[in-house]
């Protein structure tokens, strides 16, 4: 089996237990939530939506927390959230990463998330977010690989 081949299948594996929660995959629930919006923040999540997969073809997409849009690879990427004011993209480990475009405009006083807040009219910068998406990716895929330091394999042995 190829790795695309097993990706495809975790990713198949994840979206039907969503779909025996909730009748629908979480694609079809992220579908659902952006013709019910139907404004422009339907619009600005779509595009961001079409932005994720661009930068990263392999993402996994969720729905959690009773409707929040969640992109995942080796871990959570980052939320979608819609307000009534703003669009809200929040990276799960956003603190950890270089943002030398200054995307973060919102919750920068945390020590692990940061998120983008975008409103009505508003342009995104493609470039520096698809950047942003792929440190991200980067990020999680660098911690599950990662080796665990001797001094935890040892705790662990002795345990």
């Amino acid at each position: 089996m190829t790795t695309a081949t097993k990706k495809a299948a975790t990713s198949m594996k994840k979206s039907g237990a969503n779909e025996a929660k909730g009748g629908r995959s979480p694609s079809e629930h992220i579908d659902a939530r952006i013709k019910e919006l139907g404004d422009w923040r339907g619009e600005t999540l779509a595009r961001i939506r079409s932005i994720i997969k661009q930068a990263d073809p392999e993402v996994v997409e969720e729905w959690k927390w009773r409707g929040v849009p969640v992109w995942e690879h080796d871990g959570i990427i980052c939320t979608g959230e819609t307000y009534k004011a703003v669009v809200k993209m929040t990276f799960a480990k956003g603190a950890s990463l270089d943002d030398p475009s200054g995307l973060f405009n919102s919750s920068l006083e945390g020590n692990t998330r940061r998120a983008i807040d975008i409103h009505e009219g508003d342009k995104i910068n493609e470039k520096a977010l698809k950047a942003l998406i792929r440190a991200a990716v980067a990020l999680n895929t660098s911690k599950r690989a990662a080796p665990r330091p001797a001094s935890a394999r040892k705790k662990a042995k002795t345990a």
